[in-house]
């Protein structure tokens, strides 16, 4: 669920907002926005043509381009849509997926289409983490990491997202560490996207290395996953 506080901006998954404890304005149901999410994921990553929108060299997309595409697809089921249902779902998500400007719209990572980036390259953190199969790490080390399926390697910012990350692949995946350090210093581009995530076009293999099995980061991670089962 996603509500409006007059005072503070949108607000997801709570009657009240967070900051000043006042019952916002009702925006959309759940269910909707996590259906809105996954098209707007198809839309902005992946495949802006299946709806016949327009998306520029940056990956943005006209906000009322895409409200009217939607609703044009199934008028029934998106009868109520309307642009500031766009706005809410990219300022309340958690991970940072989406980027407003004005009246456009754009993924911020993991995009299968190909866009020239124009993302932050500044203060990127010294270390940052890719997640990977137990069976491909040694592998890695020796050729790097290049992009599987998308237009650029994702990393993350800390060792308790890059697990969570891959535990969506792999029961007990294996943590990387990149010396981005290093690597930024060698002259490569990484850029900062969503909240915890950034971009590169390749990580060589002589900037990685493993994240131990009993860093603390990572065992609370495990721990969590076990309490889950």
């Amino acid at each position: 669920m996603i509500r409006e506080c007059s005072n503070h901006g949108y607000y997801a998954d709570d009657n009240l907002c967070p900051a000043c404890n006042s019952e916002g304005r009702f925006i959309m149901r759940t269910g909707e926005r996590d259906s809105m999410a996954r098209r707007l994921a198809l839309v902005l990553r992946h495949a802006p043509e299946k709806f016949d929108l327009e998306m520029d060299i940056n990956g943005w997309i006209d906000v009322k381009d895409i409200v009217r595409q939607f609703k044009g697809s199934n008028e029934r089921r998106y009868h109520w849509l309307r642009p500031h249902h766009i706005h809410a779902i990219s300022e309340t998500d958690p991970k940072g997926r989406y980027e407003v400007r004005g009246n456009v719209i754009r993924a911020t990572y993991a995009h299968t289409v190909e866009i020239e980036l124009d993302l932050p390259t500044d203060n990127i953190p010294d270390a940052l983490y890719y997640p990977c199969s137990p069976d491909e790490y040694e592998n890695l080390i020796e050729v790097g990491i290049s992009p599987s399926g998308r237009a650029h390697v994702h990393l993350s910012a800390n060792i308790r997202s890059a697990a969570e990350a891959g535990h969506i692949h792999h029961a007990i995946p294996t943590l990387l560490e990149v010396d981005t350090a290093r690597l930024v210093a060698a002259g490569e581009t990484v850029w900062h996207a969503g909240i915890t995530v950034y971009l590169a076009e390749f990580v060589p293999g002589k900037y990685l290395s493993t994240v131990p099995n009993d860093h603390p980061e990572y065992e609370l991670a495990r721990v969590h996953w076990a309490e889950e089962e």
